[in-house]
């Protein structure tokens, strides 16, 4: 995509993406950011940028930006050049999901999917939750050192969400590889290398999702795959391809955010030693669920999983004095605005019992997570396990506590090195 002009009116500056020490710790170049100006233009990504909570929040809102604007034009008329083929599969996906689509269909989709994914059926999997969790914390503790993100913040979410949709075990293994390599086609810059395994990870996704759309059509489950292949409203229904490519959706998005925030959120508990002592000593009590349930509010807010997303324009507008034409793309940066003093008190502060907590990291308005109650309760029991179990949980290596993935639109840790104390 060729990149938007430059904007005059707004300063420049280009965002070190693929430096590891900005990737590791980028909180103190967004503070300067934030300070020095509510946007500015990226040349790097052909992007203005948003730094602040008000404006994020706005954009966020206004209906004049969207993450998709092929449904009200050509790419003639935006100036985009045609779609790339090394990633057809990928974009023809994207085409097809909530994520990226805006109303009507965005509207069609949600109220089709929502049927299926309620909070009474989230908050019935907690018990299976915790039953999960007790097997796989068990024998971590005399593991001897371990990898917090292999060996516990991955199997959860995704061992949830696949049985939440009836993704048999025996396929289960390359759920958490071919979603790695998906969302690689949301960073700013995405090589052809990475175009290729998306590519594959799309194919190969499909093929399974499309069997088991079929065997659900013959014999129905109480699962998510069978509630949306029935999900009706109105007389409307999802088409097989909108089906399949919802439940990948659906696959990476529900686990991408667990497992990023909790290895982040135990990382930043284990750094400031009487956070996590207070959290162990809470999670005695049989009724602490609300104390970890508040604590994730915040550790997603201290280091956000989903620290850079952005919103096409649709139609003209002034966004924080820049003149913006339909098809230019707006970075908001959510790390950011969740350490924006303007909006909490002591931001770079971790504070377990902050309240009121408006973070941005599940978004707002019509595009906010739908997986956002999921994710808070996986990672509340999580953490609240992890605490009973291990209290005595340690970093291996203060100085080099874990390796993080490269990317910035979705950040998380490769490996943490811990030790069970």
């Amino acid at each position: 995509m060729s990149a938007p002009p430059a904007h005059p009116g707004l300063p420049t500056f280009t965002l070190p993406l693929e430096d590891p020490a900005f990737l590791r710790d980028p909180y103190p170049l967004l503070a300067e950011l934030r300070a020095w100006a509510p946007a500015f233009y990226d040349p790097g990504m052909g992007r203005v940028v948003l730094t602040r909570h008000a404006e994020i929040s706005a954009a966020l809102r206004d209906r004049r930006l969207g993450r998709s604007a092929l449904h009200r034009y050509s790419r003639d008329e935006l100036g985009w050049p045609p779609p790339d083929p090394r990633q057809a599969n990928f974009d023809a996906f994207n085409s097809n999901h909530l994520l990226d689509s805006e109303p009507p269909k965005h509207t069609r989709l949600r109220s089709l999917v929502q049927l299926a994914f309620t909070p009474r059926r989230v908050e019935a999997l907690q018990a299976r939750i915790e039953a999960i969790l007790d097997e796989q914390v068990r024998g971590l503790g005399a593991r001897g050192p371990f990898d917090l993100v292999a060996d516990y913040a991955e199997p959860l979410p995704v061992t949830v969400i696949a049985e939440l949709l009836g993704v048999p075990e025996a396929e289960r293994h390359a759920l958490r590889p071919w979603s790695a390599a998906i969302v690689k086609l949301y960073e700013p810059a995405p090589t052809a290398a990475d175009q290729a395994e998306a590519e594959r990870a799309v194919l190969d996704f499909s093929a399974l999702l499309r069997e088991l759309v079929a065997q659900r059509r013959a014999q129905p489950q109480d699962d998510l795959i069978t509630a949306l292949v029935q999900a009706e409203e109105a007389g409307d229904r999802l088409t097989e391809q909108e089906l399949i490519d919802t439940c990948i959706l659906l696959l990476n998005a529900g686990h991408e955010a667990s497992v990023n925030g909790l290895s982040a959120g135990v990382l930043a508990l284990l750094r400031q030693r009487e956070h996590w002592d207070a959290l162990v000593a809470a999670a005695q009590d049989e009724d602490s669920l609300p104390v970890f349930r508040r604590a994730i509010e915040e550790l997603l807010r201290f280091d956000t999983p989903l620290p850079m997303f952005e919103r096409i324009v649709l139609d003209p507008l002034t966004l924080a004095g820049a003149e913006l034409k339909p098809g230019e793309r707006v970075a908001l940066l959510y790390a950011s605005a969740n350490r924006d003093p303007e909006k909490f008190e002591a931001p770079d502060d971790l504070r377990l019992n902050r309240d009121p907590n408006p973070h941005l990291t599940f978004g707002l308005g019509i595009h906010y997570c739908l997986g956002a109650p999921l994710a808070r309760l996986e990672l509340a029991l999580s953490l609240r396990a992890l605490c009973r179990t291990l209290p005595g949980l340690r970093l291996l290596d203060p100085h080099e506590p874990g390796q993080y993935t490269g990317g910035f639109v979705i950040r998380g840790l490769a490996r943490l090195d811990v030790q069970a104390g």
